[in-house]
């Protein structure tokens, strides 16, 4: 049995957050849970309605065979909720994975809890390497296509006016074969008071019996088995679409021994650090650096980029990606169960777990309508009959009708499919969305904050400008700066330390080096301190001119970044540096455009800078000179007037990142903590995937709805047709069977994109 402790919050919000009855806001108090590991579901309740402290909380990981629907799911947690131990129950209905919290609970008594109610658990010693099993059904495909062929004896024997016995003989022997799984499921469900589709079709078929339908109830109930398998083949694509990734990585390397020969190993078995080789055409099997060798590597199964990267010594490699070019060999930084791509798939299975406001409408909208149909099927196979002089086969007949209409598969499997349809699509293009809440909402995007270094432009700027202000010489000046700067891994710092090195500057060596937020660096050489900054520190110092403030308001309007060199005798020189911007940011900023959405940028560079970016960008707001907690503020006060994103790659944009409706890390790929807080990751520095991930969140919505809409207009429209005596238990069932490979097909739709 695998356990281990979880970590109770992985991304906390920055401020306090009171929840509301406004929709904007209920999806904050919705995200703000979702980075908690322990609200991913209710807790379940002590005998005294008290909630169970989560300490020490252990978690248990089991395959659940027979779990394929939020029918089985409430059976589990109504046979789970009272036992001793047990904090919280999480469901994976797409990987057939239950994940129990506890605190110290009988493992044993778990399972067989579980088997009782036929859910045939399977625990997962191995969450990492076991998680994506194969899940494809095993389904009596031979024995279900004789109890077709018997429920059509039935059917001829009673058209052609045979003997009866021979009809109930063969409409018997039919259910047994086609239907003893579906009475065993709905036996079990009723013994734990649960109304499930299980439990309504064995009532039906079995009504059908006591009447006399029995070549009808026959016909159901194969028709019913059959459409279950059918659909579980169909949700089974769904499910595949995302364990296919792993099949991106092969399954051998070829590894550098301590003798100096290579050898072929399974890459499961292959350590941290040990050396790979990599023929032209190969994939690559574990992530790693190149030491040797330069290679072209297409990364589309990672990042979804088009064209093929240029890689050489130093440069990292992800696992499934395609070595086109040369051969190269690569240092491996990673094992093969914490490669990029299995977080990646982990990140993405565990993201079905968090559902989207349609599928949780669903989910509460069958708690309630199941019970309420059963209630009504009784009522109007009861009271016309006793009261209103009816005659009891046609009302019974009609109640029959009804429990088979109330099945409400086609309703809460329409959305999960869609939603893991949108996420396995997301992953192709190269963006990793943490779940349903985040591709649902993305469609309702008003306001896009971005930020500048490294989202918008490069982040690589090189130094433009040096111009020396104090009385020593420029090569000292330049020393100095650049021992400090090299301290620092702030892109305009390494921009003045490359240009020293391009230039051979030696430095000097700096103790007691430290970081100012949001102003800059200060460290001493040889005894005396030194401060290297922006604007705001120098102001901060006392050390501001005149002059100096005239050279950096026309270098700044110019949208450059300027830093000063400050020592003991003040100002001793000015640095200016400038980025380029991507080529991607202008053509994503166009796009977002077009779909109605506002940019801001939001920047610690000063304001000049900003605006000259923003202009050719064509972004309509800009806003320079900001510290973390001002990004902070600026998307509180966006997020007043709508659903909020926000856009950035540093740790200076966490506060903003988190606080924003949807956080969007850049260039994720290879980064543990962009993949694990993120709301949506984009594997690369393209700013195009957010227009892309909008489309999708339109697209997948659209199907929502229209699944939704048509699962219940088929049962409205079956209601009036029952009870204006025009429908039969044959219509009822082809219709729930239509509608659910209906909906389950039109989700699937979205993979073919």
């Amino acid at each position: 049995m695998n356990q281990h402790n979880s970590s109770c919050c992985s991304k906390q919000k920055s401020t306090p957050h009171h929840h509301t009855s406004n929709e904007h806001d209920d999806h904050h108090h919705q995200k703000e849970q979702q980075h908690c590991a322990c609200s991913h579901d209710q807790p379940i309740l002590s005998s005294n309605n008290a909630p169970i402290p989560v300490s020490n909380d252990t978690q248990a990981v089991y395959r659940i065979g027979n779990m394929d629907c939020p029918t089985e799911e409430a059976l589990i947690r109504k046979k789970l909720a009272n036992m001793a131990g047990i904090i919280k129950l999480e469901f994976n209905l797409m990987q057939r994975i239950l994940t129990v919290h506890h605190n110290q609970a009988s493992l044993k008594d778990i399972e067989a809890a579980l088997t009782a109610i036929d859910m045939a658990p399977e625990p997962i010693l191995n969450f990492d390497t076991e998680k994506t099993a194969d899940f494809t059904p095993k389904i009596k495909w031979k024995q279900l296509a004789f109890a077709g062929v018997l429920a059509l004896a039935a059917e001829i024997t009673h058209f052609m006016a045979g003997p009866d016995y021979l009809v109930l003989i063969l409409a018997i022997v039919a259910i047994l074969l086609g239907g003893l799984g579906t009475y065993k499921k709905g036996w079990i469900a009723l013994k734990n008071f649960n109304l499930n589709m299980n439990a309504l079709m064995s009532f039906a078929v079995t009504g059908a019996l006591l009447i006399g339908q029995w070549p009808e109830a026959a016909m159901v109930m194969v028709l019913f088995t059959l459409a279950e398998a059918i659909e579980a083949k169909s949700m089974d694509r769904a499910r595949n679409a995302i364990k296919n990734l792993l099949s991106l990585t092969p399954e051998q390397a070829t590894v550098l021994q301590s003798d100096g020969l290579w050898l072929e190993m399974e890459v499961k078995n292959v350590a941290i650090d040990s050396v790979v080789r990599v023929k032209p055409g190969e994939r690559i099997a574990l992530d790693g650096e190149i030491v040797s060798g330069q290679s072209t590597i297409n990364q589309a199964p990672i990042t979804g980029e088009s064209l093929p990267i240029e890689k050489e010594i130093g440069d990292s490699v992800f696992a499934g990606t395609i070595n086109e070019s040369g051969s190269f060999e690569y240092k491996v930084t990673a094992l093969a169960t914490q490669s990029t791509l299995s977080r990646i798939i982990k990140a993405v299975e565990s993201a079905q777990g968090t559902k989207a406001q349609a599928q949780r409408f669903v989910d509460r909208f069958a708690k309630v309508y199941t019970p309420l149909v059963f209630i009504i099927a009784l009522c109007v196979g009861l009271i016309p009959p006793l009261f209103m002089h009816g005659i009891w086969f046609d009302w019974i007949y009609k109640a029959l009708v009804l429990l088979v209409i109330a099945c409400p598969c086609a309703l809460v499997i329409s959305t999960p499919v869609t939603i893991v349809s949108g996420l396995a699509v997301a992953t192709r293009y190269g963006i990793l969305i943490k779940g349903g809440m985040y591709l649902e909402q993305g469609r309702k995007l008003k306001t896009l904050a971005l930020d500048k270094t490294g989202t918008i432009t490069y982040g690589k700027p090189k130094q433009t400008d040096f111009i020396v202000f104090g009385t020593l010489d420029s090569q000292q000046i330049r020393q100095i700066a650049a021992s400090i700067a090299s301290r620092s891994d702030h892109p305009v710092s390494k921009a003045i330390t490359l240009a020293a090195n391009d230039d051979q500057i030696t430095q000097f060596k700096v103790i007691n080096f430290s970081a100012i937020l949001g102003q800059g660096t200060r460290g001493e050489i040889e005894g005396e301190l030194w401060f290297m900054g922006n604007h705001r520190m120098v102001k901060e110092l006392g050390v501001c001119s005149n002059l100096l403030d005239q050279q950096i308001q026309a270098l700044e309007q110019q949208g450059k970044t300027v830093v000063m060199l400050i020592g003991p005798q003040g100002v001793q020189a000015l640095f200016a540096v400038a980025d380029t911007i991507k080529e991607t940011s202008i053509e994503a900023i166009t796009e977002l455009k077009k779909l109605g959405i506002t940019t801001v940028m939001l920047t610690g560079d000063n304001r000049y800078t900003a605006e000259v970016i923003a202009k050719q960008v064509g972004i309509s707001q800009a806003k320079g000179n900001l510290l973390p907690e001002d990004k902070l503020a600026v998307v509180s006060e966006l997020a007043q007037s709508g659903i909020v994103g926000m856009v950035g790659d540093g740790i200076n944009d966490a506060p903003a990142l988190a606080k924003a409706d949807i956080g969007f890390a850049m260039g994720a790929v290879g980064t543990d903590t962009a993949i694990e807080t993120a709301d949506v990751a984009l594997m690369d520095d393209d700013l195009r995937k957010i227009p892309q991930f909008i489309r999708l969140s339109k697209s997948t919505f659209a199907i929502l709805v229209q699944n939704i809409t048509f699962a219940l207009a088929v049962k409205i429209v079956f209601f009036a047709l029952t009870f204006m005596g025009e429908a039969n238990m044959w219509m009822a069932v082809f219709a729930d069977i239509g509608t659910s490979l209906l909906v389950v097909a039109n989700g699937l739709r979205l993979l073919r994109k």
